[in-house]
């Protein structure tokens, strides 16, 4: 069998061509530092680099290798870089916030030393916007990062950097973030693999903004990676407790029990009132549908878990409600000057307004309302093994940094849609605690690639990743965009 592509070898087969001395980790690393001298500067999606203590370490790797008997890990000599959102000793976490800009890490985050201990070489960081708080990926420190399939179009956000640089082929494998769909929106417009966990199976220790000490409602941090067995190898790596929780309490994921694409029942949403889909994406999902059905998968098409509108709300007003730490003293005020004129209103930017500001007697109830969905979803994932549906309403859209995010739109079959209403297809299964695994499946009629979410049962990661992989096999595996070879 033929060598594979460096460039778009998934990081098991790197890998396993180091362990077998078909590779040094050193020579691996220099690839990659040579593919982002070249093609990173069209991109802009590696933001900081490390490279001497980089090749310190992929050097100590070799030497590692050349030793008989040597215990190897799972990503032994890899080279990867991480969102910058995670601490890496010696390089700056800023969110893509000014003021934050001499931040520089003392320690490494708790994913990214787990990473190392694996064998993972860390060379780098990649792009995100200002506090991780949007869909494209741009910043008044690092600028804007573009998607390899068309530079005119976003890669997704906060994850972006991480997604346009694994489609490239400028690094081997990536963590990202989510909380509203910033590592599922990124593999989805770039054509990748991302997996979002169930909610605190991954510990987030060196994942915050300085002062930092309490972890948020509802994000997680996750694997991306160009291959879907990946996402299950760097799961494993970075999943568990930290060391106080360790004391008290250890992950076991039970496996799939599925093997086969025919052992499957799951449910199919294409789109949906309350944020429609456009026919580009829509179209894809349901050519994977009718493949399923003709591998003896039983496919339903009509079955929900949850009221889509009355889950959509929820999310948003817990969403917000998360993230009002984010707004400085001033923000805050701004905003509570307009809690009483927003009573009443039904739409994103009143609940945008009432949840930054509301009182947590009020947050209490939409929590409760939360876990009884979260009821309703195991209920619902008893029947079905999964739920497939989309990442978004899109494919990606054009690059536009003009207004809020409430105010900016894309066009969804013709039609110009707010880009926060396909946040519902985020927060369906993420404000409910629960997996996602984004795999690619084929590209539009735009020539843009599309993804679909995999939704599964609390700790049923492992089953969205077992779908993934099946799908990855038997139906698309990822495609490098034109003009990176």
């Amino acid at each position: 069998m033929p060598p594979p592509n460096l460039a778009y070898a998934s990081a098991r087969q790197l890998a396993r061509l180091i362990k077998q001395r078909k590779l040094g980790a050193a020579e691996l690393l220099d690839f990659y530092t040579e593919r982002q001298r070249r093609h990173n500067p069209a991109l802009n999606a590696v933001i900081a680099t490390r490279l001497p203590a980089a090749r310190k370490q992929a050097k100590a790797l070799d030497a590692l290798t050349a030793r008989r008997g040597a215990r190897l890990g799972p990503l032994h000599g890899v080279p990867m870089t991480v969102k910058e959102s995670f601490d890496v000793a010696g390089l700056p976490t800023t969110w893509g916030n000014p003021p934050l800009k001499g931040n520089v890490a003392k320690q490494h985050a708790l994913a990214v030393q787990r990473l190392e201990a694996a064998g993972a070489v860390v060379m780098g960081k990649t792009n995100v916007p200002v506090n991780l708080g949007d869909w494209q990926t741009f910043n008044p420190i690092y600028g804007t990062t573009h998607n390899p399939w068309d530079a005119t179009r976003t890669p997704g956000g906060s994850s972006g950097g991480a997604a346009a640089a694994l489609a490239a082929g400028l690094t081997a494998l990536e963590i990202g973030s989510d909380i509203g769909a910033s590592i599922r929106d990124p593999a989805h417009y770039c054509g990748v693999y991302g997996h979002k966990p169930t909610f605190e199976i991954a510990a987030r220790n060196g994942h915050g903004l300085p002062g930092g000490y309490a972890f948020g409602d509802i994000s997680v941090i996750g694997p991306m990676a160009r291959s879907a067995f990946d996402l299950e190898t760097a799961l494993q790596v970075i999943a568990g407790p930290d060391a106080i929780d360790a004391a008290g309490w250890r992950l076991t994921l039970p496996k799939s029990p599925k093997t086969r694409l025919k052992d499957f029942k799951v449910a199919v949403m294409l789109s949906h009132p309350t944020a429609e889909v456009d026919e580009a994406v829509q179209s894809q999902i349901d050519a994977l549908a009718r493949f399923l059905r003709k591998q003896g998968a039983k496919v339903n098409m009509q079955a929900r878990p949850v009221d889509p509108e009355l889950a959509h709300k929820t999310f948003i007003m817990l969403l917000r409600a998360a993230t009002s730490g984010q707004r400085s003293d001033t923000e805050f005020a701004k905003l509570a000057a307009q809690r009483e004129a927003q009573q009443g209103r039904d739409d994103y930017y009143a609940w945008h307004v009432l949840a930054n500001t509301m009182p947590h007697r009020e947050w209490l109830r939409w929590d409760n309302q939360r876990h009884r969905m979260r009821l309703q979803w195991a209920a619902f994932l008893r029947d079905y093994d999964l739920l497939l549906c989309p990442a978004a309403a899109t494919t990606a859209f054009t690059q536009n940094q003009v207004g809020e995010r409430w105010e900016r739109m894309i066009p969804v079959n013709g039609k110009p849609q707010p880009t926060t209403t396909q946040m519902f297809w985020a927060g369906y299964s993420g404000m409910a605690f629960l997996p996602s695994t984004v795999a690619p499946i084929g590209i539009a009629s735009d020539g843009l690639p599309v993804g679909v979410q995999i939704i599964g049962p609390q700790y049923g990661d492992l089953t969205c990743l077992k779908f993934a992989q099946l799908i990855e096999r038997e139906y698309h595996a990822f495609q490098p965009p034109p003009g990176f070879a």
